[in-house]
């Protein structure tokens, strides 16, 4: 029997860090980089993520910055 959580989850993290699991991940957007951590966590049957607030991109944070 599967069993349905939603969560809502805020990560803080700093710009490098943000780089650098994009990049471990190959991925560009942040959603799917953490879909991608939670799935290889507990093996997930489905995951759906959705950025509600701030970057989904790293060129989102860079427009966010300048």
């Amino acid at each position: 029997m599967s069993i349905d959580l939603k969560l809502s989850v805020t990560l803080t993290l700093d710009e490098t860090a943000l780089e650098d699991a994009l990049a471990e991940y190959d991925e560009l957007h942040v959603g799917d980089m953490i879909r991608q951590v939670l799935d290889k966590a507990i093996a997930l049957d489905d995951v759906r993520v959705e950025v509600v607030s701030g970057p989904k991109t790293l060129e989102d944070y860079d427009h966010q910055q300048g």
